[in-house]
């Protein structure tokens, strides 16, 4: 059953714009229309603007278009915003850069709005007010944490401002805004119920799991292994904020009939025929009725799904042969990439193969070529997006399909890296963790499963690191991984590739693509957007823009 709480998310952005109209005089609350004087009457209508906060936490094209700003993904038609981020060509007039700033400090607003005003409803049960508040600060938070991430120093403010401070507030440091981030996260843990304790209508809700688990994040993204470790362990194999647990098939995960199980701890909700998204419409293959292809996933992506006997593609007794690349490989590989001879699975069960390799198509009114060069409508990379495929979609892909924000996978590889990090990494920690999503992924061999004490602490890291791009891939966290490694002046400084449909005395027949660039001294901080710097003078600007 699909969370209650979410259908009314249509109509809430009139009631928003409504609410707050001014008044000509300030002692006169008019009665046709909604005012701050008149609206706050009942729960109810303080559970609307909750639930504007909530839509206003995150939405399907961000999740999506943050995974092409990593190597996993390619732009292949149009001139996004993204693309221009990714190609080295972004400057403070960005429109990303505009848009991220301007959607999180709205929804922080929100939040504002409803903290300032819930008290005002008489008779409103106080457990349920102390929940909604805790869960209005969870999202003002989350919401203050992706800024901070992107931007580094930005606008730290709890109350909602009035115009005039809007336009002379400076900026907090980076080390301010994540110490807020982390005292919320630790008030409102208190506050929040575990996820067993909500009701049916109420499942998706922010949990207290939701908040320690967004507060291992933050120390992730720091860098400071020592608190992932002690944050994680609050939910690994407890249950004080809930039972989490990992979902039996790799695949399921991500399927309308499995929403809220125990991996998911914190997603992005979704209500058929109310509130629905259909970016696939634009992601999968032609032939099963996509419109176009705009992301793409790389080469590099694929490269980096190992062997199942667990040795990485160019590794000694791999088995690999590029004649037949998806023999044998990570069985998530099929779960997140379509790639030459992909059995799609289509809504009525039915399996269309998929041929992306030009001239392989066999002659049936279905099959056709995918691949048919760059700067056309298909594929740019000879590969089509997977996960999060609805097999349930309607008409142009529409899809009521939760997306998952953060998930108990990711836990528990927060803290496999963490444990390595501090020379901790053993048996026991390896079988809690990586052997444990290998084992869900469907690997057998003990040679994929099996820890190997001869491992030194760079081989464990590059097996986490491989292990987080292909167990997360396609989940909008990759760009935040390599940043934080320092990876991406690397990784994103290089033609990115497509499968080996190319010209054969280029790169091996793997098709080039457009390069990429990334400036190591401006680009691990995003610009402050010149329309909010035009408004408010204090602001300054990160470094190289």
């Amino acid at each position: 059953m699909k969370k209650r709480f979410l259908k009314y998310s249509v109509a809430i952005a009139g009631v928003i714009l409504i609410m707050f109209t001014s008044c000509n005089k300030l002692d006169l609350t008019p009665t046709n229309k909604f005012t701050e004087g008149n609206y706050w009457t009942s729960p109810e209508k303080a559970n609307m603007v909750l639930n504007m906060a909530y839509s206003q936490m995150s939405n399907n094209d961000y999740f999506f278009s943050t995974e092409a700003l990593s190597d996993n993904l390619y732009e292949g038609r149009g001139s996004s915003s993204e693309k221009a981020i990714s190609s080295g060509q972004a400057d403070a007039s960005n429109g990303r850069f505009a848009n991220e700033w301007s959607s999180c400090y709205q929804g922080i607003k929100t939040c504002h709005i409803f903290l300032a005003n819930v008290d005002r409803v008489a008779g409103m049960d106080e457990a349920l007010k102390t929940r909604m508040k805790a869960e209005a600060r969870f999202i003002r938070a989350y919401l203050f944490f992706r800024l901070t991430t992107w931007y580094g120093d930005v606008l730290l403010f709890d109350h909602d401002l009035t115009l005039s401070e809007s336009k002379t507030i400076a900026r907090t440091s980076q080390a301010e805004v994540l110490a807020f981030v982390r005292s919320e996260m630790d008030a409102v843990t208190a506050a929040l119920p575990a996820k067993e304790k909500y009701a049916e209508a109420d499942k998706g809700r922010i949990t207290s799991g939701a908040a320690v688990a967004l507060k291992a994040r933050t120390y992730l993204y720091s860098n400071d292994w020592a608190n992932v470790v002690a944050t994680s362990e609050k939910l690994i194999g407890k249950a004080d904020y809930g039972t989490y647990s990992l979902f039996s098939s790799y695949e399921g995960i991500f399927l309308p009939e499995n929403e809220y199980n125990n991996e998911v701890i914190l997603d992005l909700g979704y209500v058929p025929s109310l509130r629905t998204w259909g970016n696939y419409y634009d992601y999968a293959p032609l032939s099963v009725g996509a419109r176009v292809n705009a992301l793409a996933p790389t080469q590099e992506l694929v490269d980096d799904y190992i062997m199942l006997n667990g040795q990485p593609i160019n590794g000694s007794g791999s088995g690999y042969s590029e004649t037949t690349p998806y023999k044998d490989r990570d069985p998530r590989l099929t779960a997140t990439v379509v790639y030459h001879q992909f059995p799609w699975k289509k809504p009525d069960g039915s399996i269309q193969i998929i041929y992306t390799k030009p001239g392989t198509a066999p002659n049936e009114t279905a099959a056709v070529d995918e691949y048919k060069g760059q700067g056309t409508n298909s594929t740019s990379t000879g590969y089509y997006m997977r996960k999060y495929y609805d097999p349930t979609s309607l008409a142009s892909f529409t899809s009521g399909l939760n997306l998952i924000l953060i998930r108990y996978a990711d836990v528990l590889l927060m803290y496999a890296e963490a444990k390595n990090e501090l020379g901790q990494m053993n048996e026991t920690i390896w079988n809690q963790t990586i052997k444990a999503l290998r084992a869900r992924a469907g690997f057998t061999d003990p040679a994929a499963l099996v820890y190997n004490a001869a491992w030194s602490k760079a081989d464990l890291t590059t097996i986490i690191h491989r292990e987080r791009r292909c167990e997360l891939a396609l989940e909008g966290l990759r760009i935040h991984d390599i940043r934080r490694w320092k990876t991406a002046e690397t990784v994103l400084n290089v033609f990115p590739h497509g499968a080996k449909f190319g010209d054969a005395g280029i790169d091996n027949g793997y098709i080039r693509l457009d390069k990429r660039s990334f400036n190591k001294n401006r680009d691990y901080l995003w610009a402050v957007p010149q329309s909010e710097k035009d408004i408010n003078p204090n602001l300054t600007q990160n470094q190289g823009y």
